[in-house]
């Protein structure tokens, strides 16, 4: 559990690295977004979770990360760097595709993938501990479902919608791993 703790809060800590520096220098590193069907938002796709618009916005995203980054290599640590890779390449991409034009920034994608993740994994692998796992992650972030819809101005829906899908369609790719 030490290890899995330590490598989520490695993330947070670039997280939290990152947006300090963006503060202190005269550069706005959130214009590195996903910027929708343009050659220079392709970078954003890696880059677009470690940026955040505010503290308000950083804050938001630091726990769930935390938590959700824990679990998952917990309990998926054979697939977990794949999960979380793949999450962020596949649901930054489908932002790139078909998001609306505007920056989109911030860690939550990742988050609605590791969310449904989470959750579908119990549902397809059908193992206890799988469905234990599905049914806490639930419990406490099911609620983040009403984020894939379009209705806060200023918030990435995509990015939320795009990463639950990716969290469920790796949760099916994966289904036979780390069994």
């Amino acid at each position: 559990m030490k290890n899995s703790f330590i490598f989520a809060l490695m993330i947070v800590a670039a997280m939290w690295a990152v947006f300090i520096v963006n503060l202190l220098v005269p550069i706005d590193f959130n214009q590195f977004g996903i910027i929708p069907r343009t050659v220079e938002g392709i970078k954003g796709i890696l880059f677009a979770p470690f940026l955040h618009a505010n503290l308000a916005h950083i804050v938001s995203n630091t726990i769930p990360m935390l938590i959700l980054t824990t679990v998952l290599f917990l309990f998926y640590r054979n697939i977990a760097v794949r999960v979380l890779l793949l999450s962020t390449v596949m649901g930054g991409t489908l932002v790139w595709f078909f998001g609306r034009n505007a920056y989109h920034i911030g860690a939550s994608g990742v988050i609605f993938a590791l969310v449904a993740f989470l959750i579908a994994s119990g549902i397809f692998r059908r193992q206890v501990k799988a469905l234990l796992i599905a049914i806490v992650i639930f419990v406490f972030y099911g609620g983040v479902v009403w984020g894939i819809l379009p209705t806060q101005q200023g918030v990435s829906w995509e990015s939320h919608l795009f990463g639950f899908l990716s969290g469920i369609a790796l949760a099916y790719l994966f289904k036979d791993s780390d069994k």
